[in-house]
């Protein structure tokens, strides 16, 4: 693979000034950080106003073409780790069948989301699809078939809290399950993705278990540089200042020892900040994409076939290891 380019953001977008020009009058910040990433996520209304006002968020979308969709199934088990019982999905390639091993990239979704829409505008089964016209298209040595996984992690961003812990059942039931199932194993490797809070999540298990995963691909990881700024933006990210300092994804960067990483953010995005400083501290080898674009679904829907293809062609690279 030749040497991953480092694009330089914009140091202070027009984004920006449209944010805080909004914000003084009352239309988007209300409650410091917070309000922006309320809105960026919809859960406040302006989420539009931010939008289009200066076509900052207006990034090209890409022409999916999905294979045949292959086998999904919806199910639950009781998580001792976060104390209920939470649903996943099991997505496979069409040339896969349960029970069969394939290699699998587990999904973690955003806040506010689940199972069912970890992914934007695409479902499990069509990401495994997406992977599968890849691998159609393109030598069978560069990319190899994959199943997806998804499941509920609830609104902690993925790290532990007093009564629950998704990292923990992530770690310790989701993929153990998995593999049980005849995914992920050794021979054929686990990919973690993830979108906003679920690319975070993917990085700080990354970074906390590095022998687990093979690769990971995070888009538009919400990263924030302390946790005063979580707490402002998001009080239930972080149970407490010591999980925070335990799970920053910034200061643990040296942790990062998995082979095949990808981080995507858009420089109008407001957790990009946060991206930045992760990027100084992350190893050389990281692949990453900085361009145009904010915390919204035409970023997201943009980066997540170029994401699953990286996953994939490195997930392939363990099947072909296992067989030589």
């Amino acid at each position: 693979m030749s040497t991953p380019v480092r694009d330089s953001p914009a140091p202070f977008s027009r984004r920006h000034l449209l944010k805080w020009g909004l914000g003084a009058a009352g239309a988007v910040i209300v409650a410091g950080a917070a309000g922006v990433e309320l809105v960026n996520t919809g859960v406040l209304p302006g989420k539009q106003i931010l939008d289009q006002l200066d076509g900052a968020c207006s990034v090209p979308m890409p022409t999916l073409d999905y294979a045949t969709l292959g086998p999904s199934m919806e199910g639950t088990f009781f998580s001792h780790a976060r104390h209920q019982e939470v649903g996943f999905t099991l997505a496979y390639p069409h040339s896969r069948a349960p029970g069969d091993e394939v290699a699998v990239v587990v999904m973690l979704h955003g806040f506010g989301g689940d199972h069912r829409d970890a992914f934007v505008d695409m479902t499990p089964a069509q990401a495994a699809a997406l992977v599968a016209h890849l691998v159609a298209t393109s030598s069978p040595t560069l990319y190899a078939p994959v199943a997806v996984a998804t499941v509920d992690g609830g609104g902690g961003y993925w790290n532990p809290h007093p009564g629950d812990d998704p990292m923990a059942m992530v770690v310790d039931e989701f993929i153990p399950m998995l593999q049980a199932r005849g995914l992920g194993r050794r021979s054929t490797g686990v990919g973690l993705m993830g979108i906003s809070m679920g690319g975070y999540g993917a990085l700080a298990i990354a970074e906390s278990y590095p022998q687990l995963v093979r690769c990971v691909a995070a888009i538009s990881p919400a990263v924030w540089t302390s946790f005063d700024q979580a707490r402002a933006a998001n009080d239930g990210a972080f149970a407490s200042a010591a999980t925070f300092t335990t799970y920053n994804i910034i200061a643990n960067a040296g942790q990062l020892q998995v082979p095949s990483v990808r981080v995507a953010s858009g420089v109008d995005d407001p957790f990009h900040p946060g991206v930045v400083q992760l990027l100084k501290v992350l190893p050389p080898n990281v692949v990453t994409y900085v361009g145009q674009g904010c915390h919204s679904t035409p970023f997201f829907v943009s980066q997540e076939p170029a994401s699953l293809a990286f996953l994939a062609s490195h997930l392939s690279s363990v099947a072909v290891a296992s067989r030589v």
